[in-house]
């Protein structure tokens, strides 16, 4: 009975195949992602990849940020932040695929983000008198009314920690040049949060995999901004129900508002440095976001043309009248002829 009862044991162990890789990297902020078209994870997550800090490499030199705790990005969607304080210095990339697969280990692909960065050097020179006095103020007011509104956005900020604050108030503060890291939303009031989900932008073109209400989306404390965001409702939410976007960014770029689907980034891919978000009725939203500089030239454009047409029109009654006095002589001619 014994050795029956260990048979079974036996078998949960299964031999993955697994590959070990170093990535050399210099100084700076890199993002590692899977390249696209590849085969998808199975019911047991494989193929899937892990990055960590090489054997070997001094703590403090390599800093990596996943969407999972412990390192995994699986294998499609997913990505790694990393930061190198001081380079060349390596990371392991882990691949992990099951004993019979016949595809080849999943392919990644590296962008950087940002070059060198050191702990104590500010990303962007110090604000000047006025930014940090609107900074303090706002960070003043915003303490004083802590207790009244509500934290539905919860973000971490450079050089300010973890903050939260309301729907429909700034997350972060305009100007004070100080740029966001990660963030979550979750609703306390009249959207589920199961309802709204978003995306951190993390380089041109690259956002990171979906996040539900409640899941952070980003990293904590290790100086890698996210560049933008992307937010929309889902459910029931989404059919009364739109999301509209307007931030700032450090470079002094403001867009906004917009249709928060669409993610929200600068020109130049500067750190998101706050936004505000809004959740308004489809009507008031489709209403809100179509005023902006383009359209209102084109209304000036067409007002001009109509200007343009009325002499046309105020002389339409004098041709009419002048069209009716020859009338008459035209009638007298053929009684004439005759």
């Amino acid at each position: 009975m014994s050795n029956a009862a260990e048979a079974p044991r036996q078998n949960r162990i299964i031999d993955l195949k697994a590959g070990a890789h170093m990535m050399v990297l210099d100084a700076g902020i890199f993002c590692i992602f899977h390249a696209a078209g590849q085969t998808p994870a199975g019911p047991a997550g494989l193929p899937g990849v892990r990055i960590s800090r090489a054997p070997g490499t001094p703590p403090g030199i390599v800093t990596v940020s996943t969407f999972e705790e412990d390192g995994w990005i699986g294998g499609s969607n997913g990505a790694a932040l990393v930061r190198v304080m001081r380079g060349p210095a390596a990371v392991l990339v882990t691949t992990y695929q099951e004993p019979d697969s016949p595809h080849a280990a999943p392919r990644l692909q590296v962008a950087q983000l940002a070059g060198p960065v050191t702990p104590a050097q500010p990303a962007v020179p110090a604000p000047a008198p006025v930014s940090a006095a609107v900074a303090e103020a706002t960070e003043a007011a915003t303490e004083t009314a802590a207790e009244k509104i509500s934290k539905d956005i919860a973000a971490h900020i450079q050089r300010r920690g973890d903050v939260t604050t309301g729907i429909g108030h700034w997350m972060g503060v305009p100007g004070s040049q100080s740029w966001i890291e990660g963030f979550s939303i979750a609703p306390e009031d009249g959207v589920p949060a199961s309802d709204i989900e978003y995306q951190a932008v993390l380089g041109k073109g690259w956002l990171s995999p979906w996040a539900e209400g409640g899941q952070y989306c980003g990293s904590r404390g290790m100086a890698l901004p996210i560049l933008g965001l992307r937010v929309r409702l889902k459910g029931k939410s989404a059919e009364t129900l739109k999301v509209r976007l307007t931030a700032t960014f450090t470079d002094g770029t403001r867009l906004g508002p917009v249709d928060g689907s669409e993610a929200l980034e600068a020109e130049s891919l500067a750190p998101l440095e706050a936004f505000l978000l809004e959740i308004v009725p489809e009507g008031e939203e489709a209403a809100a976001v179509p005023p902006v500089s383009a359209p209102k030239a084109a209304s000036k454009a067409a007002a001009g043309k109509t200007a343009a047409k009325a002499p046309a029109k105020s002389r339409a009654p004098k041709t009419a009248e002048d069209k009716a006095k020859p009338a008459t002589p035209k009638k007298r001619k053929p009684a004439s002829a005759s």
